[in-house]
């Protein structure tokens, strides 16, 4: 419910704090007192457009801010799933607020945190319902008339049903597009695949292969200089005049002769002699080296084609063999599911089909319960409308189907099924239906949102309810039949109403009065709960507009009644 309304600067009004209650709340004042600016400021709050000219004269801004007492529960998934993102908590209250500058700039909070204004309006729309000459009306949208046709009708179970198959056919028909999509571009892909699957194949790589190959490049090019070397190393041990191990026997047969005089020599001798079989180890090696050495330029060239092979494919499909390999192995898998897509695509077109049957049922036996509801809607409308003053009017809910493929029959269907729904209303005699939206007079729109309210307030979750203008063109009996139905509609919803009849004031639980008053040459609005005496006193004025012993009579006993009134 909406607790407190605060408005400062906003307007003639320099600083309110108005409170409201549970049930019924009126609020009354004579003509030109500010009683809709009340509700200018609020719908400002609720994300209506701002002005300039809203400020009051000579200040730097307007501040609005509307609190709601509410539970979470009320709030569609939707504005709930938003706060919950956002971090905003409302377990301890709502606060919408708005704020405007001079400039005409504004800005949007919910519970202290920054959001823009649309977000405001997205959010205030599932808890509060403004019906007068005021663009707040949620009955308004054709997709609410629909959710409230099924609320009365009680088939948001079905309506279920109809989603969760709607939701399959979806995701189905969105699986078959793509494959759909996917196969003109499949003989392409295929081609592609083929070419690329058979390129890796044909190189028949192996990991290592390329570090191998890479070495005996290296080898391969250094050939001439490795021949080079070992020529020479094999000269200066055996071929040159020199021969290393010429000179080594020479030198160990002096050795020899040296340690047959003086034992002192018998070590370097033994060091001569370990080392020739070394060096002629050495010789031989470098004999067999050098005459094995293979300096093949064919192969060379061979082999740094392979690493260009090699390189190219890396290019194409990774950065390593090995990665090549992977690509080649997913190229496989996607080739033969590209290979078996047709098979598949004719698979669930025929799971389609019978979805689709499940579908075209189970919203055509929805459509069907629709209709029957709609009929006792219309006929509770029109008697409501009787009672408030408008016994002429026709009132007629037109069903609707699209031409589709959505559904076997040939009908466009939604998450809520094949209907579209929509109120049509012909206030007058004489005149058209029309949709309900292209009402023009905000006591005639009203008086219908009432009637509405009235027969379908269980099946709205809307709390808070504002009436203006409701009240427009009726008197008598028919504004106590007003007062009554807003007063059982106070029962399920809090309903705020401005009203200049005492008939529907007396039926109300708290009374508000507005007056317009000059303090220190300012023009200032000042609102007040109005109890007791004070109210028999306001309730009076509005009976004559003069306050008189029979006025104030009247007045007690109409307050009388509405006190004693019980829901029904």
């Amino acid at each position: 419910m909406l607790r407190v309304l605060y408005i400062k600067n906003f307007s003639i009004i320099d600083d309110a704090n108005i409170e409201f209650a549970e049930g019924f709340n009126v609020l009354t004042g004579e003509t030109g007192a500010g009683k809709s600016i009340i509700i200018d400021a609020l719908c400002l709050a609720l994300g209506e457009r701002a002005t300039a000219e809203a400020i009051r004269s000579g200040e730097k801004e307007a501040v609005v801010a509307a609190f709601f007492d509410i539970s979470p529960t009320l709030l569609n998934p939707a504005t709930h799933q938003f706060l919950t993102d956002y971090g905003i908590n409302i377990d301890d209250g709502l606060i919408l607020k708005r704020i405007v500058s001079a400039q005409g700039k504004s800005r949007a909070f919910v519970n202290g945190s920054m959001v823009n204004v649309q977000t405001l309006s997205d959010i205030s729309k599932s808890i509060i319902d403004v019906h007068g000459q005021y663009e707040h009306q949620s009955l308004l949208s054709s997709d609410n008339q629909l959710d409230l046709l099924d609320a009365f009708g009680g088939l948001l179970y079905e309506r279920q049903e109809v989603k969760n198959v709607y939701e399959s056919v979806s995701a189905l028909r969105q699986q078959i597009e793509e494959l759909i999509r996917q196969e003109k571009e499949r003989a392409q892909r295929l081609d592609l695949l083929k070419y690329q699957v058979n390129e890796i194949e044909t190189a028949q790589l192996n990991p290592g292969e390329e570090e191998e190959l890479s070495g005996e490049v290296k080898f391969l090019s250094s050939a001439g200089r490795l021949a080079e070397l070992a020529n020479e190393a094999y000269d200066s041990l055996y071929s040159s005049d020199s021969a290393c191990i010429a000179e080594l026997s020479r030198i160990l047969n002096s050795l020899r002769d040296i340690a047959a005089i003086d034992p002192r020599a018998d070590d370097a001798v033994k060091s001569v002699k370990d080392a020739l079989p070394l060096l002629e180890e050495a010789g031989y090696f470098l004999r067999d080296y050098k005459e094995k050495l293979d300096n093949d330029p064919q192969r060379l060239e061979q082999i740094q084609e392979r690493l260009e092979l090699i390189k190219g494919l890396k290019r194409k499909y990774g950065g390593s063999i090995q990665e090549i390999l992977d690509y080649k192995d997913k190229a496989v898998i996607e080739l033969e599911a590209l290979q078996h897509s047709e098979e598949k695509l004719e698979t669930l077109k025929k799971e389609l089909d019978e979805l689709k049957k499940g579908l075209t049922e189970k919203a055509g036996a929805l459509s069907k319960k629709r209709k029957t509801s709609a009929k006792k809607i219309e006929a509770e409308v029109i008697s409501h409308l009787s009672e408030l003053s408008m016994p002429d009017t026709r009132f007629s809910i037109n069903i609707t189907q699209e031409k589709g493929d959505d559904t076997s029959d040939g009908l466009k269907a939604t998450q809520k099924g094949i209907d579209g729904v929509e109120f049509l209303i012909s206030p007058n005699v004489g005149e058209d239906l029309k949709p309900l939206a292209k009402i023009a007079s905000g006591g005639e729109l009203s008086r219908i949102m009432l009637a509405l309210k009235s027969i379908i307030a269980k099946g709205d979750n809307i709390p808070v309810l504002i009436f203006d203008e409701i009240d427009a063109g009726v008197g008598g009996k028919t504004a106590e039949n007003v007062g009554r139905k807003l007063k059982n509609l106070s029962a399920s919803h809090q309903v705020i109403c401005i009203t200049h009849l005492p008939q529907i004031a007396s039926y109300a639980d708290r009374h508000l009065k507005i007056e317009k008053k000059v303090k220190k040459d300012r023009t200032v609005v000042e609102i007040a709960a109005v109890e007791k005496d004070e109210r028999t006193e306001e309730v009076a004025r509005m009976l004559g507009g003069e306050i008189s012993e029979v006025s104030l009579k009247h007045a007690k006993e109409m307050l009388k009644k509405g006190k004693g009134y019980k829901w029904n």
